[in-house]
């Protein structure tokens, strides 16, 4: 499958936009590892390959575990492998992904507010909402991976 379009030509002042929210969450005050956790769930279950590739690279140049890594998706299953916050964040994601489906039910929201105060649930929740935007985009252009860039090469 070959790239569509580049909406970062394309569209400069949107794709800042949206940089502009990246650069907001990542000033937030929720630790990076967390939010990079969060946004490879949210890529798992969009299945986009660009993000995946990228989210994954992110995550383990800041020292998470291959181990780790491969239990995102069952993180529910995974013990103590991921900490109470994480658990939240990403069972958050999971809930506000899907928010067609689940409505993002009160126990969820209870569930998440139980650890994650007021301003660091409203910008998790923009987390949430930006990778959702970045998955939708690299998956309708086509975004390649860099790990099939570099095999091509």
């Amino acid at each position: 499958m070959s790239k569509r379009l580049d909406y970062n030509q394309i569209a400069p002042a949107g794709a800042k936009a949206l940089g502009g929210v990246y650069g907001y969450v990542m000033q937030s005050g929720l630790p990076a590892v967390l939010v990079d956790l969060v946004y490879l769930r949210i890529s798992q279950i969009n299945n986009c390959a660009y993000c995946l590739d990228m989210h994954t690279r992110d995550l383990l140049k800041k020292g998470v575990k291959i181990e780790k890594l491969a239990l995102v998706q069952a993180w529910a299953e995974a013990g103590d492998l991921f900490d109470a916050r994480e658990r939240a964040a990403l069972a958050w994601a999971e809930t506000v992904t899907r928010v067609a489906e689940t409505g993002a039910p009160d126990e969820a929201y209870q569930a998440a507010r139980a650890v994650f105060e007021e301003r660091e649930l409203v910008d998790l929740t923009i987390a949430i909402g930006l990778m959702n935007v970045y998955n939708r985009m690299a998956i309708s252009f086509r975004n390649t991976p860099q790990a099939a860039v570099a095999k091509a090469a």
